[in-house]
């Protein structure tokens, strides 16, 4: 099997994602920006061969880096990234390659687009906050006369909290429209609700063969507007209500062969039309692992290797590798800012955590806006531990 993995040295974690294929007996060839001599060493001994580009977004380099693998090593069976920036890029090679086992373009416009996603939502019967594409000023009057402030503006192709406002009167409406947007923008009515994610790996018949859950408890929005710290953490296990949506939201979006992040707002109130309290109500979805360290994140707190789940779904599209019955834990992410003075030191923290410190380390610059500069990752047993440590990590001096 050829399988071409784009940008495997980043995130530093995704050369797991190549060793375990590689430990599958799959012949991977690798893409990336970065000089041979930078990428780990763990990356270089899994790689057949390395293919330097200087732009993985450049159509014209990543059509000559796939042609010349395929002249030198036969047809390319698989192509993925696992990386939301390169989503479309992957789409468009496997399109031109005929490379069948992964989304072509047909597929991209319904996980890209925040207002296509919200058609395989009801298709799944996930309740989804009412929206309006932004034209004019007089036509978001009208849609916030009908669902009131605040309301969320964000890209309609975008991630994260990237150029998204929260509109919360007139004035802060004129000025957002007062400001030149060069893409197309969504605006929702306002959701108070908590952000759960349902994450895994789906076969090929778009059933997950391995599910978990992360919770964001401060909207990221806030955490980036106001330069704030994150915190979030891998469920112990998933509630049974959001295993049903989350099942039924992967059928519905037709996400085969893929790693997932499927995000809902778990109400906080009832919100009529909507739903109860708890209940949960459809945000987006991203068909590639959740970001920055997260699949490391998933794989402490369920005594568990996604990494090889996913690459042993690649091969034999079952898991044959793993036992997914072992302990399980909260794992929990605690981010700081250089910009904060904080009450406890880093010696002060690991003195009080490091028997169960799982990752420490900086963060790379490309993710600080959203992580933080400093991160913190412990597993613990209990809820009560999971909110001591966060308070711990970030309590300001």
């Amino acid at each position: 099997m050829n399988f071409v993995f784009v940008s495997p040295h980043f995130p530093k974690t995704y050369w797991n994602f190549c060793e375990r294929l590689h430990r599958n007996g799959v012949n991977v060839l690798g893409i990336g920006d970065a000089p041979f001599d930078e990428i780990p060493w763990q990356l270089k001994h899994c790689l057949t061969e390395y293919y330097r580009v200087n732009d993985l977004g450049n159509y014209d380099e990543m059509l000559r880096a796939v042609a010349y693998f395929t002249f030198h090593y036969g047809k390319i069976d698989w192509l993925e990234s696992n990386n939301e920036y390169w989503l479309e890029m992957d789409a468009q090679m496997r399109t031109d390659f005929n490379i069948t086992t992964g989304a072509q373009n047909d597929f991209i416009e319904r996980i890209k687009y925040k207002s296509k996603m919200k058609e395989s939502y009801i298709a799944a019967g996930v309740p989804v906050a009412r929206h309006h594409m932004v034209s004019t000023l007089a036509a978001a009057k009208a849609f916030i006369k009908e669902v009131g402030y605040p309301v969320i503006v964000k890209p309609d192709n975008g991630c994260g909290a990237e150029a998204t406002y929260k509109l919360r009167n007139l004035k802060e409406l004129k000025a957002f429209y007062a400001e030149p947007h060069a893409v197309p923008y969504i605006m929702e009515e306002f959701i108070n609700g908590t952000i759960v994610s349902f994450d895994g790996v789906a076969d090929s018949h778009c059933v997950p063969l391995f599910y978990t859950s992360n919770v964001f408890p401060t909207p990221m929005l806030d955490i980036v507007s106001e330069q704030g710290d994150l915190s979030y953490w891998t469920q112990k296990t998933v509630p049974a209500e959001l295993k049903d949506v989350g099942f039924r939201t992967i059928k519905a979006f037709g996400a085969k062969s893929r790693f997932f992040h499927c995000e809902f707002f778990q109400l906080n109130e009832d919100k009529p039309g909507l739903g109860k309290k708890g209940d949960y109500v459809a945000l987006e979805v991203n068909m590639r692992p959740a970001g920055g360290y997260t699949p490391d994140m998933i794989n402490y707190a369920n005594s568990a290797d996604c990494y090889q789940i996913w690459a042993d779904m690649v091969c034999y599209d079952e898991v044959r590798n793993l036992e997914l019955d072992g302990p399980k834990y909260y794992c929990v992410y605690a981010g700081r800012r250089d910009c904060h003075t904080y009450k406890h030191s880093n010696e002060q923290i690991m003195a009080r955590y490091g028997n169960r410190m799982k990752m420490h380390e900086r963060i790379p610059e490309a993710l600080r806006l959203d992580m933080g500069d400093e991160m913190y990752t412990v597993t613990v047993r209990s809820s009560a531990e999971r909110d001591a440590f966060i308070r711990y990590v970030q309590e300001k001096a």
